[in-house]
């Protein structure tokens, strides 16, 4: 079953069109790979699905429910949650702070506390460092952080851009690991990731966009030996 499903979605930067036209879906209890070079429209597409973004046209379709004009909070309230590229933790809140933000759409106070619990049980670095300023945190530690805070939402798919950006290689098998296991406890996942050698050996299927189109599709691990994409993005 299609969860998400993205129709002939054009978004425009003024004059300038990033996106351009293009349609894609994302199963039940997959994760799927969307990769391409910097400024191919990766996050603008992220930013257009969750709503921070609108686009020029086309529709998002989210469990049969058309999303394209919802405001992001009504759509992260639907479970479609968002990790921001660069983490976007609050620096000045603590941990348990940002986490907490994370739950601003739910009303379930004791549903909350558990949520918190099985944060802390996913990432134990989290709960050691609650009371601790987010802005102190090594870049590894902040983003557990943010893929922590948006899991407290309680989210059916999550959706994260560029979780490995910036991290060291032990934090980056680290971070893969995590995405796969929040998978694993079924949530779906939506990853935008520059390491495509990463990301497309954990995904189920793959786009690959390149200047506003999505030139490339398929089984995850059949692009990772395409021709092509080798060459473009998996060369070491």
């Amino acid at each position: 079953m299609s969860i998400l499903k993205v129709t002939d979605m054009t978004v425009n930067y003024g004059v300038i069109q990033a996106v351009k036209g293009i349609s894609f879906e994302v199963e039940q209890g997959e994760i799927v790979a969307l990769i391409g070079a910097n400024g191919a429209g990766k996050t603008t597409t992220l930013h257009t699905v969750t709503g921070m973004i609108p686009a020029k046209s086309g529709s998002i379709q989210f469990y049969g429910t058309d999303i394209t004009k919802v405001p992001a909070h009504r759509i992260v309230s639907m479970g479609l949650a968002h990790v921001p590229e660069g983490r976007r933790v609050f620096a000045q809140l603590t941990v348990l702070e940002n986490l907490k933000m994370g739950a601003y759409t739910r009303k379930d106070k004791d549903g909350i506390e558990k949520s918190l619990e099985e944060i802390y049980k996913r990432f134990p670095r989290l709960e050691e460092r609650k009371s601790q300023l987010a802005g102190t945190l090594s870049g590894g530690e902040q983003q557990m952080l943010a893929m922590g805070r948006a899991l407290m939402s309680k989210p059916k798919m999550i959706v994260m851009d560029e979780p490995s950006m910036g991290l060291s290689p032990l934090y980056v098998s680290e971070i893969f690991k995590i995405i796969q296991d929040i998978n694993e406890s079924g949530t779906t996942v939506l990853l935008v990731e520059q390491n495509a050698k990463k990301a497309l050996s954990i995904a189920n299927k793959a786009y690959v966009l390149e200047t506003g189109n999505i030139v490339l599709s398929g089984d995850a691990k059949e692009l990772m030996n395409d021709d092509s994409v080798k060459k473009a993005y998996l060369s070491e």
